[in-house]
């Protein structure tokens, strides 16, 4: 698959536009002390990113509210723009944080982002 377009890597956060979808890999720590920065290159990240967006969470090493705050914050931001948001490649700890937050209800979970990009499955409809 060709890559349309790639966003420079910076700390902690890439962007890699296909044809089809957008990969979005997050690596590091999800924290109170990273979501402020990562927040704003997400923004970035997901303007033009199309209507299917993946996020990589292959290299997140470390998640608290701050950084659940963050994924849910993109969420909504991708909802607006009539796009969808799939979660790849979490590491166990962040399956069990999803879990426990009850936001695997909230986004569609896959495996890897080759299951991610291939399933084209949007987000989940919010629990009432």
């Amino acid at each position: 698959m060709q890559t349309a377009g790639t966003a420079p890597s910076e700390d902690g956060l890439r962007r890699e536009r296909f044809a089809e979808h957008t990969v979005i890999t997050i690596t590091g720590d999800l924290d109170i002390s990273s979501a402020p920065s990562l927040r704003e290159r997400l923004d970035v990240a997901l303007r033009d990113a199309g209507p299917h967006v993946v996020i990589d969470l292959s290299g997140v090493t470390f998640c608290d509210a701050s950084g659940l705050a963050l994924l849910t914050g993109a969420r909504r931001r991708a909802e607006r723009e009539g796009a969808s948001i799939v979660l790849a490649a979490p590491r166990p700890h962040m399956i069990r944080l999803l879990r426990v937050s009850g936001l695997s209800r909230m986004f569609a979970v896959r495996p890897s982002v080759d299951a991610a990009r291939a399933s084209g499955a949007g987000v989940r409809p919010a629990a009432a």
